[in-house]
C-alpha cells in the first residue's frame, strides 16, 4: 500500500491560480476602459497606453537583466502597471513623459525595493504624483472629447458645483474632459465587477470606499453620486486600491483600509485646494498598510488569548 502521509512545508492548500492569470484577467478588465478612452479622446490614447506599458515592460526586463536577476516580463504585473499608469495620465501629453513616469514606478518603486511584492506603494501611484509634481502643467491639461468646446467640457471636478443629476449620464460615459481612465464610469465599474466575479478582488475595500465616499458627501452636502462617478474614484477603487501587496490581507483590515481612503479622498476634495484626492489617499494608506496588518491580524489557531490578570483558557 503507498504510503498517503505526505510532509511538506506550507502553504498545504494552494488555488490554481497564478500571478499570470490574475495579472491578465486585470488587463481584461481593463479593455473596455481602454476602448472609450480611444472613442472619447481619440487614437492617442492608445498611443499613450501603448508607450508607457512597453515601457514599464522594457525597463522591468533591462533592470533584471543588469542587476542578474530572473527576468518576471512573462507575469504581465508590468504590463498592468503600465495600463494603470497610462490610464492616470491625460491624452495631450507628449510621448516621451510616460516614459518617465514608467520609470520611476518600475524601476524607483518595485525593482529597487525587490521587486513584485516587495514595493511600500503601489508604482503606478507614485509615478503619476511624481509626475504631477514634475509636470504640474503638462499633467493638468486634460484631454477633451472630440468636437467638444474645453471651456464647456471642464473636468467634473473643477466645477462640482454646477453639477446636478442631468449630468449623471454624461460621467456614465465618460464625455468630459480629463484623463484617459477617470471618465467613462460605466466601463470602470464593468470591469470591477468583472474582477469581484472572477474573485481576483476581493468586494471589501472597493465597497467600503465608495460607501464611505458617499456618506461623507451627504455629510458635507455634496451629490454623492457626481462624487462617486468623478475623477479618479472608480479607477482606484476597483483597480489600484485593491493591489495585493500594498492592501492589507485581513477583513477587518481591509474595513479599516477602504474607511481610510474614503476620508483622506473627501477631506482632500473638500477641505483642499486641488480638485482630486485618490492617488494621495491611496499612497497615504498604503503607507499604513503595515500597522494596519498589525492591529488586525487574526488570532493564532490553537492558541488562547491571554486576559488580563489571568492565565489563558
Amino acid at each position: 500500500m503507498a504510503n498517503k502521509l505526505i510532509v511538506t512545508a506550507a502553504p498545504h492548500i494552494t488555488g490554481a491560480d497564478s500571478t499570470q492569470k490574475i495579472m491578465q484577467r486585470v488587463c481584461l478588465a481593463l479593455v473596455p476602459t481602454l476602448i472609450a478612452s480611444v472613442v472619447i479622446f481619440g487614437v492617442n490614447s492608445l498611443i499613450i497606453t501603448a508607450i508607457t506599458v512597453a515601457a514599464c515592460v522594457f525597463f522591468e526586463w533591462a533592470y533584471c537583466k543588469l542587476m542578474g536577476r530572473e527576468n518576471p516580463v512573462g507575469d504581465f504585473s508590468a504590463v498592468v502597471t503600465g495600463m494603470l499608469l497610462a490610464f492616470n495620465l491625460p491624452s495631450t501629453l507628449p510621448w516621451w513623459m510616460p516614459i518617465v513616469g514608467a520609470f520611476i514606478a518600475i524601476v524607483i518603486i518595485k525593482q529597487l525595493f525587490g521587486g513584485l511584492g516587495y514595493n511600500f506603494a503601489n508604482p503606478a501611484i507614485v509615478g503619476r504624483i511624481a509626475m504631477a509634481v514634475g509636470f504640474a502643467g503638462r499633467m493638468s491639461t486634460y484631454g477633451f472629447p472630440q468636437g467638444a468646446d474645453a471651456a464647456t467640457s471642464a473636468t467634473p471636478l473643477a466645477h462640482v458645483a454646477d453639477l446636478g443629476a442631468g449630468d449623471y449620464v454624461t460621467l456614465l460615459l465618460g464625455n468630459h474632459g480629463g484623463v484617459l481612465g477617470e471618465t467613462c464610469a460605466i466601463t470602470l465599474i464593468a470591469g470591477g465587477i468583472y474582477l469581484i466575479v472572477t474573485k481576483v478582488i476581493s468586494p471589501m475595500i472597493p465597497v467600503t470606499y465608495l460607501a464611505t465616499v458617499a456618506v461623507l458627501s451627504l455629510c458635507f452636502g455634496l451629490d454623492p453620486i457626481v462624487q462617486l462617478l468623478s475623477g479618479g474614484l472608480m479607477l482606484g477603487a476597483f483597480f489600484m486600491a485593491t493591489d495585493y501587496v500594498t492592501s492589507p490581507t485581513t477583513q477587518k483590515g481591509k474595513l479599516v483600509f477602504g474607511i481610510g481612503l474614503g476620508l483622506i479622498t473627501m477631506m482632500i476634495r473638500h477641505f483642499g485646494t486641488m480638485n482630486e484626492g485618490v492617488s494621495f489617499a491611496i499612497l497615504l494608506m498604503n503607507l499604513l498598510v503595515p500597522y494596519i496588518e498589525v492591529l488586525t491580524r487574526q488570532d493564532k489557531l490553537g492558541i488562547a488569548k491571554v486576559k488580563k490578570g489571568g492565565a489563558a483558557k
